[in-house]
């Protein structure tokens, strides 16, 4: 039985997600990304310094990982020197985007798939933001309208919650998250410029200058978000997790991991990262090389060769391609199959031992969960990397703030040269990014983007083999195959953005 279960809600862009059950078994799945954009293609001839503003708009949730990707291939093609500010800066702005991403991520779009929103109606306190709730869902349900209480309702078959204070307790923090959603962005903002779309961030650093003010501001907001991923978000993770035990052990992904990196201590395009790069395959971490990354299009619409090299990168839409279910290419390392993203970016350093605090905080979760650092590569495992990410950026962001010289510069001088090439490597909240540009006679000859959901969200290549999110469903039980709520929680672990994808 073939039963397509999209549009899947509660995500960035178009995907539907058609799957394949026999005996309440996936036995198939394909990941459809649903429209074309072309960014690749109108970037071309430009001013290399439109890019990293152009590329914000690929996406509104995470614009600055793009302008970052960006002014690190530009950095490359100019042969910049980085000052030391220029990149701390890059790094308040894109850490706080990604505190203000995992926030969003869990309570907004993960949570509902878990806590069970009808508790409300069964209320008796007197928290003004749960009384308001409570009313308004009793009112929505009571007005006869189609669908009533939307995005709380209606709500796929299956089971949630059961324990009443964790319910209540996780939609007070989802009102509250709105708040520390709005700080972590404002963060950013002291710096980018605004958000979405900064029109502050530059190659090598940004226009905003770092004074004391600046700096206060932005390290107060921090604190405030800190503390609420302490106090609030990891608890609710972990009630969820204590709920959903079996979820350690649904949605695994069949392949590899890759990580970029994110977050350098240093200016240097080699600088150690706080969380470290690498590819992990068969259970060795190899260092990542770009020239191992090629985009198949056998099953994508594109009449465009397949198995190009970054560097090769070409964009011909072909919408009634034969064969084809998806506008999103299939990008392989080597050949293989990568995860990437929270439990990619976590497993890689955890396995090399980059950061002892990702490490601690792995083994401790891992021991109260009764399960071994590979049960990462799961539904939970996926939110929980998100968590520690969360904990470990907070306290390197309030980290760099104290290494900013105000006195010093910000910002270097910027020289487009004749011709140049560059590959920016970073890590978007959704995982591993990459930006390649090539200058000819001043002008954008080259844009290839290969983005964190074209990895995870990719259709079969040219060898037939599913994607990571494909993989992750292939062989899951669910209960009601009309409706799949396990399917729609693999794929919201994921956090998919399909704007991204097909950019």
């Amino acid at each position: 039985m073939k039963i397509d279960i999209g549009p899947v809600t509660r995500l960035e862009g178009h995907l539907n997600i058609n799957t394949t059950v026999e005996n309440n078994i996936i036995t198939d799945a394909k990941s459809m990304g649903e429209m074309f954009r072309g960014f690749e293609v109108f970037l071309l001839g430009r001013d290399p310094l439109d890019a990293q503003q152009i590329t914000q708009r690929i996406c509104g949730v995470c614009p600055y990982a793009h302008a970052i990707a960006s002014s690190y291939a530009q950095e490359a093609a100019y042969r910049l020197r980085t000052p030391p500010n220029g990149r701390i800066l890059h790094n308040l702005i894109q850490g706080a985007n990604h505190l203000y991403d995992y926030l969003l991520h869990f309570y907004q779009l993960s949570a509902l798939d878990f806590i069970d929103v009808t508790a409300i109606t069964g209320y008796t306190g007197k928290d003004r933001d749960l009384t308001h709730l409570k009313e308004w869902v009793n009112h929505a349900l009571g007005s006869g309208e189609s669908h009533p209480a939307a995005p709380f309702l209606p709500r796929l078959s299956g089971t949630y919650v059961t324990d009443a204070d964790i319910n209540i307790t996780a939609l007070k923090h989802y009102v509250e998250s709105l708040e520390i959603q709005k700080k972590a962005n404002r963060a950013s903002a002291i710096f980018g410029g605004r958000f979405p779309h900064a029109t502050g961030i530059f190659p090598g650093g940004c226009t905003r200058p770092p004074d004391i003010d600046a700096i206060s501001s932005y390290q107060a907001l921090i604190h405030e978000v800190k503390h609420f991923i302490h106090n609030k978000y990891l608890p609710d993770l972990l009630a969820v997790a204590g709920a959903f035990p079996e979820y350690w052990h649904i949605g695994q992904s069949k392949g590899g991991f890759m990580s970029y990196g994110l977050l350098p201590f240093g200016p240097e395009p080699d600088s150690p990262r706080l969380l470290s790069p690498g590819v992990l395959i068969d259970g060795k971490v190899e260092t990542v090389k770009t020239g191992d990354i090629t985009e198949d299009v056998k099953f994508a619409k594109y009449s465009s060769p397949s198995g190009l090299k970054v560097t090769q990168g070409r964009l011909t839409p072909a919408p009634h391609k034969e064969g084809a279910y998806s506008w999103v290419k299939a990008p392989r390392y080597g050949g293989h199959v990568l995860e990437v993203g929270p439990a990619a970016r976590i497993l890689v350093d955890y396995l090399q031992g980059g950061n002892e605090t990702v490490k601690q905080l792995v083994d401790r979760f891992a021991g109260m969960a009764e399960i071994g650092p590979e049960q990462l590569n799961s539904v939970l495992g996926r939110h929980l990397c998100r968590a520690v990410s969360a904990v470990v950026i907070a306290d390197f962001l309030l980290d760099q703030t104290e290494q900013i010289n105000p006195s010093a510069p910000f910002i270097p001088e910027i020289k487009i040269p004749e011709a140049g090439e560059g590959f920016g490597l970073t890590e978007a909240s959704r995982g591993a990014l990459l930006h390649y540009i090539r200058i000819r006679n001043y002008k954008i000859d080259h844009y290839e983007c290969v983005v964190p959901t074209t990895w995870n969200c990719s259709p079969r290549d040219d060898t037939g083999m599913p994607g990571a999110l494909e993989s992750a469903l292939i062989g899951t039980r669910v209960e009601d195959p009309a409706q799949q709520i396990e399917a729609n929680r693999i794929v919201h672990s994921f956090d998919p953005c399909l704007a991204c994808a097909v950019h």
